[in-house]
């Protein structure tokens, strides 16, 4: 499953499976539950993150990145590809005085990377997953990152892999022309490291998820 080198799907695929439905279901979820635990142990291993920006890719209606606003930072810029996430995110900004401090962009992070200024903080949650080319994403946004990048993927183990087998299989189902991907963890730290950051912690949650931090020296 792992695609160090492919086409991504038409970005219509991404926007159908990554609906209004999906990010109402989202905002429900966070206003009852707040983050999930990776996006939590994730925003634990920024760490100091008092005036910082930050660039939080694929980041839905993006409730990471109002996470490290509460512990400090200074503003947001978030880049989702599926307008669908649009209505949600800006009833939860509206919600929490926080429109003023957050940039959405509907974009293909990798296709418009170039036009994208460097942030202190760049996040990748559960992203790395649902892009073909790891290599390409990962270096854009370490290219980006003037402090670190956080991520959370698929841990690279054979119960993962089978999960995310049967995933697809529900997805071709449907025919739909998404598909989930579990990129090996030293691919994913190799584009990292090539664009001068340096690992830094990481943490495991459960059977599927892996959080790992880069850091500019």
């Amino acid at each position: 499953m792992s695609a160090p080198c492919c086409t991504p799907p038409p970005q219509s695929e991404y926007r159908r499976f990554f609906n209004r439905r999906i990010a109402g279901l989202d905002l429900r979820r966070y206003r009852r539950k707040g983050l999930p635990r990776t996006a939590r142990d994730l925003v634990a291993l920024a760490g100091d993150v008092e005036g910082a920006t930050v660039l939080e890719v694929g980041g839905g209606i993006g409730t990471l990145a109002l996470a490290l606003l509460d512990a400090g930072a200074a503003s947001a810029t978030n880049v989702e590809l599926s307008a669908g996430y649009e209505d949600a995110a800006a009833a939860l900004l509206e919600e929490r005085g926080l429109a003023g401090r957050v940039e959405r962009r509907v974009a293909d992070f990798v296709a418009e990377a170039d036009g994208i200024p460097p942030h202190d903080v760049v996040v990748l949650h559960r992203v790395v997953c649902c892009y073909p080319d790891a290599d390409a994403l990962v270096t854009a946004a370490a290219a980006r990152a003037r402090g670190a990048l956080l991520l959370t993927y698929p841990r690279e183990r054979a119960l993962t892999r089978a999960g995310f087998v049967a995933i697809n299989g529900w997805l071709r189902f449907r025919r739909c022309g998404f598909r989930t991907f579990v990129h090996a963890p030293s691919a994913i730290a190799a584009a990292a490291t090539r664009e001068g950051l340096q690992p830094g912690p990481r943490s495991r949650e459960g059977a599927i998820w892996e959080n790992a931090v880069f850091t500019r020296p």
